[in-house]
């Protein structure tokens, strides 16, 4: 890292590197005029003396070919919605589609100091924020979200980007927190490959869109480029990391798990597609176009669950951004160890349960509090459901088109949860 520092803050700055055991040295200064200079040591030879523009605005700009794929449209007519049959027992495709990923993060120390609030597993990680300099706890919070879908960007890596931009807004959003700033790494293949120029063209507009249209401004990032896979170029896996602030840290965030005896709230839009989604892809369906994205709408309904989070309004939440409500629900009900009821509204099919959008997030609401929570949304121009209550040794879906139905054990889902990258992959380091 390179920072750029007032003189009189130099001393404080060094002192701030030193407690936490970051080297730190000066290496230049910054002058009058244009140029650049680079010196064998202070006050030594100059080995180099170029204008400074050179290396920004006045740089050699490289415009490689771009082209889209030949078979775009066609691919992005051919939706999953109706290419796909429902699925014959979808309380087993639904169990399928669970994975706890505790096993990749207990391979490192993430207590940070005794800072971490709320850990890696959920869907956002919080550091109590203490002042660099007197350790003295400022009340507030830092909360971080690392987030990428190389799904949505495959089959359009514009929207499919400036949905993951979304997803992790959403995430910071569970946790009580605004977004602050986003750091990116765009994982591509062969940009001289024309399509692969294509696609990396888009996904920096599509993630530009989101970011401006959510405030968020992007301080960072870097490429990965040639990628392959078996002789193919890879999937654009365009990947972000978003900082967010929590005001006032009175207590942890709820987390993605039930309390027994709440309310279930879904809020937000309902998924228009099954593209893209964890469970068409499963079905070797990878064509069509990603969820829909209304960046407004989504900004919205991320304003409320922010502030229904900061309030304790909810006493769990997680969003649907990765599995759809079916795959959120299920993986409360592991979290946490307690079962759902769950009825679907008249005429919803799978594609309510499995579909999935960042801008819809299920809640659990003590009854006392649904009114505000009412009034909240009716004022936010946010849609909302109750669709069940939190509770019992089972979770169960009923209502669905067709007589579809989940009906599991907890113990089930919660096994089905925690064995999946286990039994993939291996036991982990640090755990027996």
């Amino acid at each position: 890292m390179l920072a750029i520092v007032e003189p009189a803050n130099l001393d404080d700055l060094l002192a701030i590197c030193a407690r936490w055991e970051i080297t730190a040295a000066v290496v230049g200064t910054v002058t009058a005029g244009g140029g650049l200079r680079i010196l064998a040591r202070p006050d030594g030879e100059v080995l180099a003396d170029v204008p400074a523009a050179s290396l920004h605005e006045d740089a050699p700009l490289l415009d490689r070919p771009r082209a889209e794929p030949a078979d775009r449209a066609a691919r992005l007519a051919a939706s999953a919605d109706v290419a796909l049959a429902p699925p014959v027992d979808v309380g087993a495709d639904l169990l399928g589609l669970l994975y706890d990923t505790s096993w990749v993060y207990s391979q490192y120390d993430h207590q940070l100091f005794l800072n971490t609030v709320e850990g890696p597993g959920g869907d956002a990680s919080v550091l109590r924020l203490k002042h660099p300099t007197t350790g003295v706890d400022t009340g507030r919070a830092l909360a971080m979200t690392c987030d990428g879908n190389h799904r949505w960007c495959a089959l359009d890596p514009r929207r499919g980007t400036a949905l993951v931009v979304a997803e992790a807004v959403a995430n910071l959003a569970c946790v009580g927190a605004r977004p602050l700033a986003l750091v990116n790494c765009l994982n591509f293949g062969n940009p001289e490959h024309p399509e692969t120029m294509w696609q990396l063209s888009e996904a920096v507009d599509g993630m530009g869109e989101a970011c401006r249209a959510l405030s968020l401004p992007v301080v960072g990032g870097n490429v990965s480029l040639y990628n392959e896979s078996r002789g193919r170029d890879i999937d654009p896996t365009p990947v972000v990391a978003v900082v967010g602030m929590v005001d006032r840290l009175i207590s942890p965030p709820p987390g993605a798990g039930l309390v027994a005896g709440t309310r279930l709230v879904v809020l937000g839009a309902e998924p228009d597609t099954l593209s893209g989604s964890q469970w068409a892809w499963r079905q070797g369906h990878k064509a069509g176009s990603p969820p829909a994205l209304d960046l407004a709408a989504h900004r919205a309904v991320c304003d409320l669950v922010r502030g229904l989070v900061a309030d304790g309004l909810a006493l769990g939440v997680h969003d649907t951004a990765d599995g759809g409500l079916g795959v959120a629900l299920a993986e409360m009900v592991a979290a946490s160890g307690v079962g759902a009821s769950v009825r679907a509204p008249d005429g919803a099919d799978h594609r309510w349960l499995l579909g999935e959008t960042p801008g819809r997030f299920v809640l659990s609401v003590d009854p006392a509090a649904i009114g505000e929570v009412h009034r909240r949304h009716v004022a936010a121009d946010v849609p909302a459901a109750i669709i069940g209550e939190a509770g019992g040794d089972r979770l169960t879906i009923e209502g669905l088109a067709g007589g579809a139905a989940v009906d599991v054990a907890v113990v089930d889902v919660a096994a089905a949860w925690r064995g999946t990258l286990p039994a993939l992959l291996g036991q982990g380091t640090t755990q027996g």
